[in-house]
């Protein structure tokens, strides 16, 4: 299955201290679908969804060679601005982080922080975004509320609407489920679902069942190599690996 790229990794080693963390990345990621990467903990999932919006620079000690290229720009290319990059990004992580401020607020920071100052206008960006993730009517009587007041999974939404509402091209999810009810992951799950034709969206899941749902391509790494990757029904149904298929019939966790 042939798709446009949108993200390109070119050799790609991290490495964290003296440990070689990611090994020799070479990965096309591709435009408007959503991509799972899999595999056991510890493998360096994590370590590959931060290296697309350089979170990685904050952790001292981390050395990273290669190329990250997003719409053909080197993110790691000493004259790229790293807030432009990361505008690009959208970031859930496994445990919502609302800003400890109003519902409202957490929604506008991102367009405030960029320049919108028309209180109509963000008002208008408000509702919109916070109808994109679902949480429009069971949040618009308490729009001045502090966020920390909502339910865990409408805090991942929220924080969802939040990254969304400074027109990112790329939704990166770190587990952003695993913390969720059965009811609040769905939603999410539905909502990437149709996000995906709007946004390139990359996953990290440890659960082989989320990446059934929801991939159109996968990728599988195992001790900071990947294996192998390709669209999600060649790689769950007929991989060419011996240690993706070992993986995949739970024989690797």
């Amino acid at each position: 299955m042939n798709y446009r790229s949108h993200i390109s990794v070119k050799d790609l080693n991290v490495f964290y201290g003296n440990e070689h963390v990611l090994k020799n990345i070479n990965i096309e990621i591709p435009d408007k679908k959503i991509t799972a990467i899999i595999g056991p903990s510890g493998c360096g999932k994590t370590t590959l969804l931060k290296s697309f919006n350089r979170m990685l620079d904050i952790n001292n000690g981390t050395s990273i060679n290669g190329e990250v290229l997003v719409d053909g720009e080197n993110i790691y290319d000493k004259k790229v601005e790293i807030t432009h990059i990361r505008k690009k990004m959208g970031l859930l992580l496994q445990k919502p982080y609302p800003l400890p401020m109003s519902i409202f607020n957490n929604v506008a920071y991102g367009p405030k922080i960029h320049g919108e100052k028309n209180k109509n206008k963000l008002k208008e960006i408000v509702e919109y975004y916070l109808k994109e993730v679902g949480l429009w009517d069971e949040v618009k009587n308490k729009l001045n509320e502090s966020a920390s007041k909502l339910s865990v999974g409408q805090q991942q939404r929220l924080c969802l609407a939040r990254g969304l509402s400074v027109n990112p091209e790329v939704i990166l999810g770190d587990e952003p489920t695993s913390s969720l009810d059965p009811i609040s992951s769905r939603k999410i799950e539905e909502k990437f679902l149709q996000l995906k034709n709007e946004y390139t969206i990359i996953l990290v899941t440890h659960i082989l069942r989320q990446a059934k749902r929801l991939a159109n391509y996968v990728i599988f790494i195992y001790l900071g190599e990947i294996i192998e990757h390709g669209d999600a029904e060649s790689i769950f149904n007929s991989p060419k690996k011996e240690l993706t298929k070992e993986y995949i019939k739970g024989m690797i966790s």
